[in-house]
């Protein structure tokens, strides 16, 4: 089920993706031009009325897209080693020198100081809101893949003995190491913007796909120097750590499709693909940028949330936490049993009442000024539709493996 519902992420993901596919490719004539905001709404998304004014299929985005699922084809078709580890490799090097590059570059741009002030200094204030922790929340599953299926996918190709607790802390710290890190390029660049503007850095930072394809752009546009180089080595970070991330969430859901029906590698990677490539169309409309929102906050929010509920309920109360402690502590590790309480009793407290909190949000107030029939039927209709999808897959009983990852 987990696997599934990420799937359904992976859709929209690949969309965005496209986007920076072809940004990147704009990077080299910095073709979005003074008003990127409506060169991106406009000539490039050419964004319709609303959610259900389909409209047609942007050729430029459809060309992203294409270019991404293909690579995620090739990746994942090649099998573990051959393609997934070789292809990290390549890329997670590649991203870390493009990111200290571009930390040092805004480390140098006036008014970088401020953007970085901006970025260590916490308002407390907010923490108060309970959407704040949700969106936390939400962020912070998809950035480490808890509740995807990924870890555990990937962790089955470990030896049988290998350090659970020590590999999940190098996994956790790794990651929110070198993001916490690649905020310095975010926000010195923003604290650039904000000097230039005359304005505070908090008026300048946005959320969503404003901050890279707009906001970002707007930066490159006033450089003093470099303006290609710069916008070429962003989008190309953003498209290597994007790839990373998407064939991770691949992987996840064909190698459980590997492990239950016993199929062929390369046929799944085939079939998924091109399904996955078809289903993503939708986000490739004059209305994609309305699906890809209410889609992404729907999943993402609800989905995963409601995924790491059930995840946590699943090992805690019916395999036992305090089994799983026994098997981690016997492969090197010493964990105690304040772990069983914490994942029996606190996280599925702490994200109940998180989910609760913001459904009743959104029930007061939709989301985004969104109508309810596009929240329902978008939103809603995304996670019924992908539950439903993962329920009979899971009913169906399990066969021989393949060994051919």
């Amino acid at each position: 089920m987990v696997s599934f519902v990420t799937f359904g992420i992976l859709l929209y993901y690949c969309v965005v993706l496209g986007w920076c596919t072809n940004y990147f490719v704009y990077s080299f004539g910095l073709d979005w031009g003074a008003d990127t905001q409506a060169f991106f709404e406009k000539s490039f998304l050419a964004v319709s009325s609303g959610p259900f004014d389909i409209g047609g299929i942007r050729p430029t985005v459809l060309f992203g897209v294409a270019a991404i699922w293909f690579i995620n084809w090739f990746i994942i078709y090649r099998g573990v080693s051959k393609g997934i580890e070789l292809a990290n490799l390549i890329m997670m090097p590649l991203l870390v020198i493009i990111m200290i590059a571009l930390v040092v570059w805004g480390a140098m741009l006036p008014g970088a100081v401020e953007g970085i002030k901006a970025y260590l200094t916490p308002n407390l204030e907010v923490l108060k809101n309970p959407s704040v922790w949700a969106d936390a929340f939400a962020q912070i599953f998809f950035t480490l893949s808890l509740g995807f299926g990924i870890m555990i996918a990937y962790s089955s190709y470990l030896p049988s003995t290998s350090p659970i607790k020590k590999n999940a802390f190098i996994s956790c710290l790794a990651n929110c190491g070198f993001e916490i890190f690649a905020g310095f390029a975010v926000f010195s660049a923003l604290g650039f913007m904000a000097v230039k503007s005359g304005v505070p850095v908090t008026e300048v930072a946005k959320g969503g796909p404003g901050l890279a394809f707009v906001t970002y752009p707007q930066i490159i546009n006033q450089l003093p120097y470099g303006k290609n180089l710069f916008g070429i080595l962003f989008f190309m970070a953003l498209i290597f750590a994007g790839i990373t991330s998407s064939i991770s969430i691949l992987e996840a859901f064909i190698s459980g499709l590997i492990d239950k029906f016993g199929w062929s590698r390369k046929a799944v990677a085939s079939i998924v693909c091109l399904l996955g490539f078809s289903a993503s169309l939708i986000f490739a409309t004059r209305a994609g940028l309305y699906w890809v929102d209410i889609v992404d906050y729907f999943l993402n929010h609800y989905g995963l949330l409601v995924a790491g509920l059930l995840e946590t309920i699943l090992i805690a109360w019916i395999f036992k936490a305090e089994r799983l402690r026994t098997h981690i502590n016997s492969v090197g590790s010493s964990l105690g049993r304040w772990w069983v309480y914490v994942v029996s009793i606190w996280i599925p407290l702490i994200l109940g009442v998180l989910l609760a909190a913001d459904i009743y949000k959104n029930v007061r107030e939709p989301y985004s000024g969104y109508s309810w029939n596009a929240l329902i039927f978008i939103g809603i209709g995304s996670i019924v539709v992908n539950l439903f999808i993962a329920a009979v897959l899971t009913r169906i009983k399990w066969k021989r493996v393949v060994d051919d990852k």
